[in-house]
């Protein structure tokens, strides 16, 4: 008979619960949050079974890929799907929710949730870490501006300078003749520093990146793509296979409108913002880079000005970074490059 186990993950300890075909319970319990313990527990028990199921989480992807190693079936699935089943129930445990989980795997009734590649986490890491650093700076600029107020003294812009050097300069002068405001500034100045030149080093390493792939390259062909948004969309995608048309990308990343429904009312909202805000920010910036600041023309950016003449700025710019995205997927999966006429355009 087939077995089916549900696995309750928590940073210490996994509770698993196996039930058979007919939904019967085979055994319970409880063990450390290793993989190959995981596994030696319930082979211990019932041996091979059909498939393990577990929610996404923070330690999803590691358990899975680990699993998986170890030549286990193993699914993880949509936590915010699975909370709908295991809501239903009264009581609310570990041991409770592991079978529920177990009842899912047993009936199919799930969404799987695609486990990026490693490739795609070690991009993702750099890219996240690129953006931490320009917060920090953020932060620490908008800090320095806001105490140098309470004194009536108004940093001026920042020119394009290397590493904004112009905006350390400025404090250094600013804050000179005040021994608290200079110690202040002085500690401001140097986390300011630091982080502008470790966001320089983690963007010199992509900028590397994307000029070593023939992907990037491509996807850069278009029109307001530069390294960063073609890079975060290759980490944000990992496989083009998991779209049947390019179009699914734009509700994947959050920018397609929700959609209200019932009896003679049928409206359209706003778009989602479902999937990676970072991403769709990335795609927002390239959509107002080719309305505003690309100077060729082509179909695209001609199709996206006659739309914000019409229905302004803010929505060209997020209609347009939906097509962005499609086109860009549609590049990545055909192995083609932008088409600047309609005389290039595939048939």
């Amino acid at each position: 008979m087939k077995h089916y186990v549900g696995l309750d993950v928590s940073q210490k300890e996994v509770s698993l619960c196996v039930v058979d075909g007919d939904g019967e319970v085979i055994a319970e319990g409880k063990v450390a949050t290793e993989p190959a313990l995981v596994l030696s527990w319930i082979e211990d028990r019932v041996g091979a079974v059909e498939r393990i199921v577990h929610e996404s989480g923070p330690l999803s992807i590691w358990l899975t890929r680990e699993l998986a190693r170890l030549g286990a079936p193993v699914v993880c699935i949509d936590a915010r799907a699975a909370h709908k089943a295991l809501s239903a129930r009264m009581n609310k445990s570990d041991r409770a929710d592991a079978e529920a989980l177990a009842q899912l795997a047993r009936t199919g009734w799930y969404r799987e949730v695609h486990i990026k590649s490693e490739a795609s986490d070690r991009l993702r890491l750099l890219l996240g870490a690129r953006e931490r650093m320009i917060r920090i700076r953020q932060d620490i600029e908008s800090q320095a501006r806001g105490i140098l107020k309470t004194y009536g003294i108004r940093l001026g812009p920042v020119a394009q300078s290397r590493e904004r050097a112009g905006f350390r300069e400025q404090l250094r002068a600013a804050a000179s003749g005040d021994p608290l405001i200079e110690a202040v500034a002085a500690s401001l100045i140097a986390v300011h520093d630091v982080a502008c030149a470790e966001a320089a080093a983690i963007e010199k390493e992509l900028q590397d990146i994307a000029r070593d792939s023939d992907l990037a390259r491509r996807l850069m062909t278009i029109p307001g793509v530069g390294p960063m948004v073609a890079l975060s969309f290759i980490a944000t995608i990992d496989d083009v296979a998991r779209f049947g048309r390019a179009s699914d990308v734009g509700a994947y990343l959050g920018l397609t409108p929700r959609r209200y429904q019932s009896g003679e009312i049928d409206y359209s909202g706003r778009i989602s913002t479902r999937g990676d805000g970072a991403m769709r920010a990335l795609l927002y910036e390239a959509a107002s880079v080719l309305i505003s600041r690309v100077q060729r023309f082509s179909p695209l950016k001609a199709w996206a000005v006659r739309l914000a003449a019409r229905k302004g700025f803010k929505k060209a710019a997020v209609a347009a970074a939906r097509k962005i995205a499609v086109i860009m997927l549609r590049l990545w999966r055909d192995g083609t490059t932008f088409a600047w006429t309609r005389e290039e355009m595939p048939a």
